[in-house]
């Protein structure tokens, strides 16, 4: 009786093992569907995507080109061609728009800083047409800028011919390519970015709110930038950063406004609730120091030129694994950020980044003694 009954209580000791492990290793949900024309899900520091339909399809972006019109500003900004003081006249042309303003009037003068602002919490036609012809001279070679902006970015499903996103046959981009706008206007500018995160702005007496409705329901919420036209119908860029980990997702064409904030809160938190972002590598760390021949030095440092971020599901961070191939054999010179090796992350059986591994630092060829002696040494191996 005794040993009849130990070996139920073994057994059901081992039950719930096995259950605590079937537990652990349930498979991931499908990512949510979402309904709209277009949807895109990605990691800031990772790049990779977590979600999508349609990313690719050209389709009218509304206000959300307004993200590109800041980032050419910025960028302006940041090479000394203009300063955020500068005075501008408002043109007629600007002061005329219609659609969503900041209300500037006709041959009065406004810092950039204001306009910018009017840009991007308020989402301005005014302002933005004001700040193209600052920048440009006028609204159609501001475009040209915009579009010389998107090819450095990689953004090839995107054509702009306004500073606005008013509609126009050729005025078109894609969900991806709005993620890719999003990621650049964070990482290249993340001073400026702060703006995007300010929920209303005064200007001439007037108290606007911005139009991104997630600024008030979750505090992980920083921006972007929203959208609407009845072609584009209700957009989305939005970004969010939870305990360091940041998320861009993008809606385009919902229904409605609050449509667009719940598709855009559904693919956050999905993102936020299954997945996890690690950075394993940073820019120039040390990670291998092999053999150089030749040199002036025995030893070459090899790393990464940018650091190294993965983003897995979330659990799975022991199960990752690294492994480095170094070239068999270096010979200086090597140069600066010259390629001799990779280093490859596997999760499980599931290749989920690799990189070159570069030279961190120059290396000469050694005088002739060294040179002689590595060649003889050489041979012998």
């Amino acid at each position: 009786m005794q040993k009849q009954l130990f070996n139920l209580l073994l057994a059901l000791f081992c039950s719930s093992f096995v259950h605590l492990g079937m537990a652990a290793a349930l498979p991931m949900p499908a990512a949510p569907k979402i309904g709209a024309t277009a949807h895109y899900l990605m990691d800031f520091h990772s790049g990779r995507v977590l979600a999508a339909a349609a990313e690719k399809a050209r389709v009218a972006p509304a206000s959300l080109t307004k993200m590109m019109t800041a980032y050419v500003v910025f960028s302006e900004l940041g090479q000394g061609n203009i300063s955020l003081s500068d005075s501008v006249p408002i043109s007629e042309k600007a002061w005329r728009m219609g659609g969503s303003r900041m209300f500037i009037e006709v041959g009065k003068r406004v810092p950039v800083e204001e306009l910018l602002k009017g840009v991007i919490i308020q989402s301005g036609n005014d302002a933005s047409v004001a700040l193209a012809e600052f920048v440009a001279g006028s609204e159609d070679a501001f475009a040209q800028l915009m579009n010389q902006y998107l090819k450095k970015l990689g953004m090839t499903d995107t054509n702009f011919v306004n500073a606005t996103g008013l509609p126009h046959p050729e005025h078109y981009s894609s969900a991806l390519d709005m993620a890719t706008l999003a990621r650049a206007l964070i990482r290249d500018f993340p001073d400026h970015y702060a703006w995007h995160r300010q929920r209303s702005f005064v200007f001439n007496g007037i108290t606007q709110y911005n139009r991104n409705k997630l600024l008030w329901r979750d505090e992980s919420v920083d921006g972007v930038k929203t959208g609407h036209t009845d072609s584009a119908g209700y957009c989305l860029v939005a970004s969010a950063e939870r305990k360091g980990m940041r998320l861009i997702s993008v809606v385009l064409g919902s229904q409605s406004e609050k449509a667009r904030a719940r598709h855009s809160q559904t693919l956050l938190n999905y993102g936020f609730r299954f997945f996890e972002t690690h950075k394993l590598y940073g820019a120039a760390e040390g990670l291998a120091n092999p053999r150089i021949w030749q040199g002036d030095v025995e030893h070459v440092e090899l790393g990464l030129q940018a650091p190294l971020y993965v983003t897995i599901p979330r659990g799975q961070y022991k199960s990752l694994k690294a492994n480095m191939e170094i070239d068999a054999r270096i010979v200086a010179p090597v140069t600066k950020g010259q390629s001799r090796g990779l280093v490859r992350v596997n999760l499980g059986d599931t290749l989920v980044a690799e990189r070159e591994l570069v030279a961190l630092r120059a290396v000469a060829e050694g005088g002739w003694w060294q040179q002689l002696s590595d060649r003889v040494q050489q041979l012998f191996e």
